[in-house]
This record gives C-alpha cells, structure tokens and sequence, in this order.
C-alpha cells in the first residue's frame, strides 16, 4: 500500500503534470484527501473555485472508474474536451450517441483504459447501462451541479433522486457532491436525498473581494457598454438574453470600430463555437458577448470585467456568470444593466412562456400524434421537428412550445436537439442489395459509400458540404437525394441544421396529464420565484449588492464590501471630494468629454460626476474647450 508521504508526492506530481500547477488553491488538498480516504463528502464551492478538480484529480490516483453524473449535456461535453486536451482519458454517455458508439465507450471503461465516465442522472435507471455498470470497477461517485436534488434548488432535476437507489445498488462505493449555488435549506436536502454518511462538509465564502459590483439603472445600454470597452484593454464576457442581441451588440460594436469582440451562442455550429472559444481562451484582450450557452465549466483566470446586458433570471444564475471574473485574484468588474420598461416585459414574458395544464397536454400529444406514437410505444428512430408546424396546429406561442420541450428533454423523456450539428447517415440496406436498385440510385449510393466510409455497418456524423466539395454537386441537390432515398427506406438520414427529436421513453398519457405536469408546474412556479428575488436584488438602492448575495446563500453577518455602486453612493455622501479630485486625475492626462470620464470612473453614477464637473467649473479647475470636452485650466 502506498504511503502516506508518497502519496501527497504523487498528489502535487499529478497536479503539475496534466494541470500545470504548483500547489492546490483552498480547500482542494483536503477534499482530495477526504475522497482519496474513501468518505462521503459534500463541498459547497463559488464558482471559479476549482470544483472539478476535486474529482478529476483523485479519479487518476484510484483505482476503477469515477463515475461522475451531471444534469446537462453541454456541460459533459465540455468536461470531457477538456480532459482528453490534457491527456486524460474521460467519455460521456448520452442519448444522442448510438449503441455502437456506447457499446465502445462501455468497453474502454471494463478494460480500465477510461478514468472518468460522465452520465445524466436518467441514465442510472437505463437497463443496457446498469447491465454494463456490473462490470465496471467504480472507484467513487461524483455528483456535480448536485443542488438540482432539491425542489427548491435551482434547476430541480426529479431524476437526481435515482443516485439514492444507485448507491443502495453498489454499497461502500463513496459519495462526493458538488455545488456552486445553494442556500442552506438546500444544501440539507442534498446531504438526506443523497443520503450521506457522516460528510466531510467543505464550504467556503462566497464572498469574492477582488470583485467590483456596479448596478446601473440606464436607458441608452449600447453607448454605456461602448463606453467601457473603449478603455477595456484585457479579456471579457457580456451577457445578453437572446441570440439576436447577441448579433446586433457585435455588429455595432464593430462599427464603432471595436473589432476584438465576437458573438457566441446555441445557433453556431460546433466548429464556429470550438474556434470562437478556443480564440477567446488564448486571448489577453478578446471579448465574447454571449447567451448564457457559454461559460460552463470554462477554465480562463484572466477575465476582468462581466457585463449583463440584462438582469439574469435567478441571483444563482447571477453569480455563477460574474464568478467567472477574477479567478486569479486580481481586481475584476461586474457591470449589470437594467432599465424599468425592460423588468415589466421580463415579468410579463415570464408569464407568457408558462402554459397551463391543458395547453402542456396539447403540446406533448400533438408531439406524438405527427410522429404517430401510439400508447405505451416508443420508436427506435430520430425524427426531424418542424416547431412551426406545432405553432400552427396548437395556436400557442413558440416560447410555451419551446418550454415544454425543453422540459421534456431535461427529463430525458425525449432527446430534443435545437441546435446546429454534423449530420447522421446510415445504410438501412446490404450492400449486395445496392445493385438491384434502381442504377440512378445505385450510383448515388455508391457515391457516399467512397465518401463517407463505415455507413454500411452504423450511424455516421458528416457535413454535407464536405461531402458536396469532394463530389461537386450542390448541398441542396445532395440533401434532396438523401430524402428521397430515406422515403424508399434505403437509408436513415438526419439534416443536422433542423431540430430533431428522439423518444427515450415509452408514450404515457397517465403519467404527462399527472406526475410530469406536477413537475413541470413546480419548475415554474420556482421559477417565478426566483425571478422575484432576481428583481428585488436588481432595484434595491439601499443595502450592498455583495451583502445581499452573501444573505441570499446564508452568510447572515457579512459586512458591506464598500466598493459596489450602493457602498460607493454611500461613500460619496460623506466623501464628495473623491470624486472632484479623480476627474482632475483624468484630466491632467487628456481633455475628455462626460462619456469618457464615465467610462474611465466606473465605479460613480453619471450624475455625480456631472455634479462634481460643474462644481469643478464654478471653481475655476477646469475650463470647457468646446460644448462636450473638458480640460484642465
């Protein structure tokens, strides 16, 4: 048995080795040690605390698989990209991959070549993958994101209470939970549901005070956002809430001649999305403006500034998205932005996007009926979703559409794909077959079997333009001939540029007008209240935005920051002259408009400013060069 002193050796060995470190930040050591030691163990980290690393880093030192269950698919991706970057061998299951692809998947972990295998917890209860769990050595269970075991979490999963059950099924394997984001009352619903032995519990501050909060109520947002990255020179995220905002804030940013930003969300495909992140991760001044599709499980210390173009939906959202400022310590900003008009059509399209309970049963049967799923079926294959046939035939909103099947898919009732993606291609026919089919066909086929090889024997991810440059023949001509050869059942062809869906569970009306619509209706009705919350942190003038934080999480006797928007109004009541002199600062290096003294004194409301240029005038300090521009005397 290794020692106690080697084993710290191959620690700190193993750190720098596939992380680059030197040493461990507080408290990852002793939360490896607590796993390494084989005890449950619960660790409550803010983001850019280095959570992951608490797994991944023991996973390689025991023995067996580490078998980590996390609630979202992009999330799994991405972990597991970033490890095989490394060298670590890591896989993923999900409902997207075929059985071919699985049963590899299966295969390297029995043979103990794979380290770390990522699943949804809905896959715990699958029969194929508890057959194969049987003959994987697990050395401990990781369970990230873990507050969505509670109902009053953010993000309630129902499927996470299927680790309990799991657990029952494999006793003395060791438990760690992982959370960013969790009250008290949550953080006791995971240690019962998960149903902890004695827990090494680890939790620390989310206090961060290397982090600014500026809190703006403002009307013209494109010219307050232009303002900072004019004097913006190193690395950050702007947040919006959809992917026309996303476009339009870049387009005008480029126009104003600020050409180190770009747009990141959902509609890109994976090569846009790889580059646009890779470009933005090896960057010192390079600025994504985003949906909040990006920034899960991202690993980049030196982002200095986050702006919300808008309020986020919960204040754990909130601060997860800053979090991702100002991991190595250094002083760093969050900008949120609001105005009045803007939360009233928040509020109001939070409603609009909840149906009620005969709307949600319409939209889940319409969704079986145009694919003709009967009653307790389930079909093998993919189906190509056409969402405005469903708008068309239910008269409901897209975004109550949208909601359910998102919903659907989160309890991986269905596989819903809305995003751009490689196509799939497989041969339903033999190949000695092909010769007597029709020759048009025939040639086609043969075609795409020199083209794209392995489509005789399983499902295959191609692009369609790859394919048209090699044979020169248009992609529309290509995809029209895929269909027409998918009709006559010689092929299965998925067009990875339209939504597509794949049923993972049998049809059960019982079950969608009961359990399911008690579920959905509890999700929005969290939903709403944490929206609530959001609001009252967002338009509150009076206490400091980090306190509240800190409240909300539990930490009831935190003391004010005394940097964020709140703390410093505070201070410039009782210390006006601050101000006066930090302008004459700015002034003695160039003459400025009242634009870019706002954007170089971040951290004071426009109109102090004002107030102090014109107390600043009467004394006789500074002059006016023009209508806009101010200069010393």
């Amino acid at each position: 048995m290794i020692s106690h002193q080697d084993l710290q050796k191959l620690k700190h060995k193993t750190l720098k080795h596939f992380w680059g470190h030197d040493s461990f930040r507080d408290p990852q050591e002793q939360v490896i040690d607590s796993v390494l030691n084989q005890k449950d163990t619960l660790i409550l980290l803010p983001t850019g605390a280095g959570k992951s690393l608490c797994y991944q880093l023991p996973a390689l030192l025991r023995e067996g698989v580490c078998l980590v269950i996390s609630p979202l698919l992009a999330l799994m991706k991405d972990q597991v990209n970033q490890l095989k970057f490394r060298g670590i061998e890591a896989e993923y299951l999900s409902s997207e991959l075929d059985d071919f692809d699985a049963e590899v998947i299966y295969n390297r972990c029995k043979d103990g070549l794979t380290k770390l295998l990522y699943v949804s917890p809905e896959r715990l209860t699958n029969i194929q993958f508890l057959r194969n769990i049987e003959e994987i050595q697990l050395s401990f269970i990781a369970v990230d994101e873990a507050h969505c075991i509670s109902e009053w979490g953010q993000d309630f999963r129902p499927s996470y209470q299927n680790i309990k059950d799991f657990r029952k099924n494999h006793p003395g394997i060791s438990c760690l939970a992982l959370t960013a984001t969790a009250t008290p009352k949550v953080l006791d619903e995971i240690k019962n549901k998960l149903e902890l032995k004695n827990p090494t519990i680890f939790q620390k501050s989310f206090k961060r005070e290397n982090i600014k909060i500026f809190c703006e109520e403002i009307s013209d947002k494109y010219q307050r956002i232009f303002n900072i990255l004019k004097f913006a020179k190193e690395s950050g995220i702007i947040y919006v809430r959809t992917r026309k905002e996303a476009e339009q804030l870049t387009e005008y940013l480029h126009k104003k001649q600020i050409q180190h930003v770009d747009f990141f969300h959902a509609g890109l495909t994976t090569s846009e999305k790889n580059s646009r992140q890779n470009l933005w991760n090896n960057s010192s001044n390079h600025i994504l403006i985003s949906t909040n599709a990006f920034g899960m499980g991202i690993d980049k210390d030196n982002v200095r500034f986050v702006i919300h173009f808008s309020p986020s939906p919960s204040i754990e959202n909130y601060y997860q998205e800053i979090g991702r400022a100002g991991r190595d310590g250094n002083a760093s900003y969050a900008f949120l932005l609001w105005d009045q008009q803007e939360i009233s059509n928040f509020d109001q399209i939070l409603k609009n996007q909840i149906p009620n309970k005969t709307e949600f049963e319409k939209i889940i049967t319409y969704l079986y009926s145009i694919f003709q799923v009967a009653e307790f079926e389930m079909p093998e294959k993919v189906f190509q979703l056409n969402t405005a046939g469903i708008q068309n035939f239910t008269k409901l909103s897209a975004a109550k559409i949208k909601n359910v099947l998102n919903f659907l898919h989160t309890q991986e009732i269905i596989y819903y794909n809305s995003n751009k993606s490689l196509s799939s291609l497989e041969l339903k026919i033999k190949a000695d077959e092909i010769d007597q089919l029709p020759k048009k066909d025939a040639y086609f086929i043969e075609l795409l079997l020199r083209t794209i090889s392995g489509i005789t024997t399983h499902k295959v991810m191609f692009s369609e333009q790859k394919v048209s440059a090699k044979l020169g023949v248009s992609q529309h001509l290509i995809k029209e001939r895929l269909k027409e050869l998918q009709q006559k059942n010689y092929l299965e062809y998925i067009d990875g540029a339209l939504s597509s869906v794949k049923f993972l569970k049998p049809r059960d009306e019982r079950s969608n007008g009961g359990i399911y619509w008690k579920i959905f209706e509890h999700i929005q009705k969290n939903k709403i209240q944490k929206w609530e919350e959001m609001k009252f942190y967002v338009e509150d003038k009076t206490y400091c935005k980090m306190k509240l934080i800190l409240s909300y999480f539990g930490e009831k006797n935190a003391k004010n920051c005394g940097t964020c928007s709140v703390c410093e109004k505070n201070r410039q009541t009782i210390f006006g002259k601050n101000i006066s002199q930090e302008i004459l600062n700015v002034l003695s290096k160039n003459s400025s408009t009242i634009e870019e003294l706002s954007a170089q004194l971040q951290y004071h409301q426009k109109e102090s400013i004002l107030q102090h240029l014109i107390f600043l005038l009467d004394s006789g300090k500074i002059k006016m060069l023009n209508f806009r521009t101010y200069a010393l005397v």
